[in-house]
């Protein structure tokens, strides 16, 4: 009996280029739809009557990684947040919203602290684009909002271990224009980890600089 070997249709640019676009696009509506549900239950659990946070189904672990500073020095992320309320984000430099956006609430946020709250707390940007965002463009980045957020970097591999850990859909490049630029679907949320390494809650994109002055000081206890 002869063994019939079926050839692939072959795939033109176009149509992995809109292969592509579609799971950017999905990648991020469905991380809208997650937190939209969460953040519904919320409302109906929380005696606050207008929850900004979604509490997470499962706790999460901080992930066991090391990683890249923007020293160019290994970052072990589970060591360094111990002992620290760390919010974790997965990102990218040239993001034309959410990102800055996000950055540049915590900034004007850590701002109006009090001092003891501000130095309990890590802000952690973790690249969703590695080919493009190095360790010192992720430092002259984050430096424009406030010097001590931390920036880490890693191999592609690493990069998606991390946000498997943290329970996030892994980022999506889409091919690049003709101009060799592109866009990334990547998860918009703020993953807020306790003292104790462990994440309860995410905070959607959106979250107002209000909302995280009221809550950041509970979550270290002050």
């Amino acid at each position: 009996m002869t063994d019939v070997i079926e050839t692939p249709t072959p795939v033109d640019d176009d149509t992995e280029r809109r292969t592509t676009r579609r799971r950017v696009v999905i990648i991020t509506v469905v991380a809208f739809v997650v937190l939209g549900v969460g953040l519904a239950v919320g409302f109906t659990r929380s005696s606050d009557p207008e929850p900004n946070w979604v509490e997470l189904s499962a706790p999460i672990e901080m992930p066991d990684l090391v990683l890249t500073d923007t020293d160019g020095e290994p970052y072990d992320l589970r060591a360094e947040s111990d002992g620290r309320v760390t919010l974790l984000y997965f990102g990218y430099l040239n993001c034309p919203d959410a990102c800055p956006i996000h950055m540049a609430v915590l900034d004007l946020t850590f701002e109006k602290l009090a001092p003891d709250v501000r130095e309990a707390i890590d802000v952690v940007f973790v690249t969703t684009d590695p080919e493009r965002d190095s360790p010192a463009e992720l430092g002259a980045f984050l430096d424009r909002f406030d010097p001590e957020f931390i920036g880490l970097t890693g191999s592609v591999e690493q990069l998606r271990d991390a946000q498997v850990a943290a329970g996030v859909p892994v980022a999506v490049v889409e091919p690049a224009d003709a101009d060799g630029e592109y866009l990334v679907g990547h998860a918009t949320q703020v993953l807020v980890f306790d003292d104790d390494g462990v994440a309860r809650r995410v905070y959607p994109f959106g979250v107002r600089q209000s909302d995280w002055l009221d809550d950041l000081p509970r979550l270290v206890g002050s």
